[in-house]
């Protein structure tokens, strides 16, 4: 991709490397992991600078490492949180301006129709983290929150393209960013809220056949943008299409499901077939039109 000069976004949040806080329950589709929430967590507010003045004196006096009378009792010390990682390392200067191309290429659309288009923030973190849709782990891997209307990401989830997905290069991430994106877009369009309601009163497979429904929009609106890019600013090299092409096939449903040695269950689908993700890719990439994602107003996907 040439995205040398290119603008970065402001909307980065830069959470890497501070301490994650639980809460709450995961909402939009999203679950915590076996045993979340025990063991790491800090019991009560803190003991305020009275309390930590009475302790530094006692261990003056006493000789003790005030860090002893610090620990609360779970073998956590109270200490000052880990300051993030430089802001301006390769990873960071990446998704920044990828995100801005987005916000170039969704802006110039949504003022044609009249709108303005209200761009998200993009949260990097590592580990976990708390959203507007509850604590989110890495595993959970990249994700929109609706409620909070960001985009969340660990970079490290591009190292898994790379090695897990075999779907490496620099437009492979650019596509997930893009995705991500996507979701957002159907917020602002209402689509998400329609969709949300309508699986309600839903049995299971039907709402995951809706989830396919809109995973898939998400992807084709991915295509939309790399259309206006190349169009735009020219930011495609020789073999990047190919690369989006390939990241949306290595994270089919049906893919995932050979992979994970279990049988292919298209019931079970949430995401889409590989030859799906590709095809609504690569429909939106070659028309550059909303319309043309209308993933719900079709009878075969």
């Amino acid at each position: 991709m040439r995205l040398g000069g290119r603008r970065e976004s402001g909307n980065i949040e830069d959470r890497r490397g501070q301490r994650g806080a639980m809460g709450g329950g995961m909402g939009g589709g999203f679950r915590m992991g076996r045993g979340a929430g025990r063991g790491g967590m800090r019991r009560g507010g803190g003991i305020g600078i009275v309390g930590l003045l009475v302790v530094l004196g006692l261990s003056y006096a006493l000789g003790i490492d005030p860090r002893v009378l610090l620990d609360d009792g779970t073998g956590y010390e109270q200490a000052a949180p880990t300051p993030p990682p430089e802001l301006d390392d390769a990873s960071r200067q990446f998704v920044s301006q990828v995100l801005a191309d987005t916000e170039d290429t969704w802006g110039a659309i949504f003022r044609a129709q009249g709108r303005t288009y209200e761009e998200p923030k993009l949260v990097l973190y590592t580990g976990g983290t708390q959203s507007g849709c509850g604590f989110a782990q890495s595993a959970v891997g990249p994700f929109y929150c609706p409620a909070d209307r960001k985009v969340y990401l660990d970079v490290r989830f591009f190292d898994e393209l790379d090695s897990r997905f075999d779907a490496p290069g620099d437009f492979a991430r650019a596509y997930v960013i893009a995705h991500e994106v996507g979701h957002h877009v159907q917020t602002l369009l209402g689509v998400s809220d329609r969709v949300r309601g309508l699986q309600q009163s839903m049995s299971q497979s039907d709402a995951n056949a809706l989830s396919v429904r809109m995973e898939l929009q998400a992807d084709c609106f991915a295509g939309i943008w790399a259309n206006h890019a190349d169009r735009s600013r020219a930011i495609l090299e020789q073999g990047d299409l190919e690369e989006g092409l390939n990241a949306a096939a290595a994270i089919g449903d049906d893919t995932l499901q050979r992979e994970a040695g279990g049988r292919v269950a298209p019931d079970s689908f949430t995401h889409g077939s590989s030859a799906q993700r590709v095809r609504w890719f690569r429909r939106g990439f070659n028309s550059g039109e909303l319309r043309a994602c209308d993933t719900f107003g079709v009878g075969t996907l």
